[in-house]
């Protein structure tokens, strides 16, 4: 089993930054690659970022440019820096660790960008 705890939400303006945390319970990111997700009101929840356990990151389009996913494999930590936050960006946000045969997620972080 694999507990992740994801942290760094919060309410920030238009144009702000913030760091989203997802501390893993051990160490897995030489097994797992690691993910973020967002889910707004009402809607599915639709992938963000995902970082692989070779280095290898992705984003996804509305975010290239101003989101980062970084990881410190000493702290058991992944991180989602954003950048240049627009409202659109509302939403909780998950974290992901994602193997062959197991998929884990975070409980959420919520983030709200007031215009």
């Amino acid at each position: 089993q694999v507990q992740l705890v994801e942290s760094g939400g919060g309410l920030v303006q238009a144009g702000g930054s913030l760091r989203l945390s997802c501390a893993a319970s051990r160490s897995i990111f030489s097994s797992y690659a690691m993910g973020w997700y967002r889910q707004a009101p009402g809607k599915q929840r639709d992938f963000v970022a995902r970082l692989t356990t070779t280095g290898r990151t992705n984003y996804t389009d509305s975010v290239k440019g101003r989101f980062t996913i970084s990881r410190d494999n000493a702290k058991n930590t992944v991180y989602l820096q954003m950048n240049s936050l627009k409202p659109e960006d509302t939403a909780v946000y998950y974290c992901n660790a994602q193997a062959q045969f197991h998929n884990y997620w975070g409980q959420g972080t919520q983030v709200t960008v007031s215009s």
